[in-house]
């Protein structure tokens, strides 16, 4: 079913899937409002070296901050994403509205989606430990009943788990916000992390853009000192 702006609509909940890159906007939102608070909201430039992280990212981006911003502005007419300009602040400020349009959730919930938004498909193992920086899961049992509400989430469920095989060993869980997922698809990605050659090298670059994510960041605040001086 389309809508009138010509978008597909999920025949079973009527709702827009997101694309990969509003996942991906929205996945950052929510990961940088829990774990950096004292930086959120996000400005674009900020926003877009989020969406570019070479961590806790599958698969690894690259793009530039007009593309980052045209996906913003389709989340903010689906009012996933609102625009906040601080008095005195030269650019405005992003944040997430995920919880007023998907109410209910829970510290567990949100921390799970959000994983799965910036990463999608990972078992319950690298959920408890990827996720855990974001919400304390005291063992493998809390992550399956977070997984568990998340799946009967009112209206239809938010993820769904994918049973072993397709190169799985064992169950995964990948969300759904971006259409139905196929339980027994053998195509859906399984991340096997590896040592390869080059490993200094990436890690250097991505020191390099902490450095740069950092300095910004000094800028950003040295303005609003002035500014407020």
């Amino acid at each position: 079913m389309e809508t009138e702006t010509g978008e597909e609509r999920d025949e079973g909940t009527g709702v827009v899937p997101l694309t990969f890159a509003e996942a991906r906007v929205l996945g950052c939102l929510i990961e940088k409002e829990l774990t950096t608070p004292e930086y959120y909201p996000l400005t674009s430039g900020a926003l877009t070296a989020a969406c570019n992280q070479k961590s806790n990212r599958d698969p690894v981006v690259e793009w530039d901050e007009r593309e980052v911003m045209e996906t913003v502005e389709s989340l903010r007419l689906r009012k996933l994403v609102l625009m906040q300009r601080l008095s005195g602040a030269r650019v405005p400020k992003y944040r997430h509205a995920f919880h007023e349009v998907y109410g209910g959730l829970d510290g567990a919930m949100t921390a799970v989606l959000c994983e799965l938004l910036v990463r999608n498909v990972q078992t319950f193992g690298e959920l408890r430990t990827r996720a855990g920086r974001m919400h304390a899961f005291g063992d493998l049992e809390a992550v399956e009943a977070a997984v568990q509400r998340l799946v009967d989430y009112p209206g239809g469920g938010l993820v769904v788990v994918l049973p072993p095989g397709g190169g799985r060993r064992v169950k995964a869980v990948a969300h759904t916000l971006s259409g139905p997922v196929e339980v027994g698809a053998e195509t859906v990605p399984v991340v096997v992390p590896v040592m390869v050659d080059g490993w200094r090298e990436r890690m250097e670059g991505e020191i390099g853009e902490l450095r740069e994510l950092v300095e910004r960041l000094r800028a950003e605040v040295a303005e609003l000192r002035a500014i407020i001086e």
